[in-house]
């Protein structure tokens, strides 16, 4: 299937143009490498002698929910350690006896846990990090367990808590360990970044309170109030680390011995796991925007501007990073250009 890499660049050069983003970094492959790639525009306006690169470095947002927590999940899964269809009050002393311990790991990995919609954590619970843990997996539920799907960061927030618990490490070691170092991603990490790598890193939103782009700090106020890690939001990467993950859920069978997943995590995860409840999901993963079911591509995106696609009938992945909250948080714009982008990366 041949790449139209040309529209590609077009699409891109003109998301510039009309102030989508500064810049954008894609590449698209398969499970043996990448294919294309292209990087666009620039870091950061202010700065015209600095290009957007392939090694610039991503706030990636909710990829973290990718990255992070559902790659922890399933190294869990994998390892026998985790039912998802388990109640969570029956393994986890935190929450037993109280509204989530009825709610499974398969809900929150879908979104029909109904667990509150609300996400602003230092409104309902100060800024103790004990205080919210406590306040996030002690509060009574929305609605009852599977009944809706709902969207909500709180899902991930409790599945990055539950990692913890049964892996009895902090959710950023627990991800170096189990995935990012075995499939040498080893330029993805939790904020905030170290001054010599935050320079690489593409700014996003203005801070209001410095007067300055917000760089090599999560954009994500939640994971800032979390220290920098959390469920949410927090992780940094960059092109070729999001491609080597990608790659190996497309062939987890040829990933190093170490690594914490296997293929029958993805093939679980890549497949309607919410029945008859609209809009369909699989484990945190969600068909593309534009697609159906029946099309088999999947995606993610990040509130900063990132996004990724797989298809394992196609056996192809995408990748689009881009610091489009550097000039706006209007979603429309972006969502244009995306799945124009996955339209010719899946065409």
């Amino acid at each position: 299937m041949t790449l139209d890499t040309h529209r590609i660049d077009q699409l891109l050069h003109d998301g510039v143009r009309d102030k989508v983003y500064p810049g954008a970094v894609w590449a698209i492959g398969d499970a043996t490498g990448t294919s294309a790639s292209g990087a666009i525009g620039l870091l950061d306006p202010n700065q015209p002698d600095k290009p957007m690169r392939l090694d610039t470095v991503f706030d990636a947002a909710s990829l973290t929910k990718i990255l992070a927590v559902w790659a922890s999940i399933g190294a869990l899964w994998e390892d026998g350690k985790l039912d998802l269809d388990a109640p969570l009050g029956a393994f986890w002393p935190e929450v037993k006896g109280h509204p989530l311990g009825v709610v499974t790991a398969r809900h929150l990995l879908t979104h029909t846990a109904g667990v509150p919609l609300r996400a602003q954590l230092k409104n309902l619970y100060g800024t103790d990090p004990q205080d919210i843990r406590d306040g996030v997996l002690h509060e009574a539920l929305h609605r009852p367990p599977g009944e809706a799907v709902e969207y909500t960061d709180r899902a991930a927030l409790i599945l990055g808590y539950l990692a913890e618990h049964l892996a009895g490490q902090r959710l950023d070691k627990l991800a170096s360990e189990r995935t990012w170092q075995p499939l040498g991603m080893d330029s993805t990490r939790f904020g905030p970044l170290p001054a010599e790598i935050a320079t690489r890193c593409a700014p996003t939103e203005l801070d209001q309170d410095t007067g300055t782009h917000l760089k090599g700090v999560a954009h994500d106020f939640s994971a800032r109030l979390l220290g920098g890690v959390c469920g949410i939001a927090g992780v940094f990467s960059v092109l070729d680390d999001l491609a080597a993950f990608l790659r190996y859920m497309l062939d987890a069978s040829s990933a190093p011995g170490n690594a914490g997943l296997g293929p029958a995590w993805a093939t679980e995860s890549l497949t309607i796991q919410t029945g008859e409840l609209e809009p369909v999901r699989g484990l945190l993963w969600h068909p593309a925007p534009g697609t159906g079911p029946g099309d088999d591509v999947w995606a993610h995106y990040g509130f900063t501007g990132t996004g990724m696609w797989i298809s394992p009938s196609q056996q192809r992945w995408a990748v689009l990073l881009t610091n489009k909250l550097y000039f706006t948080r209007d979603r429309r714009p972006l969502t244009d250009v995306r799945n124009s982008f996955r339209g010719l990366s899946f065409p």
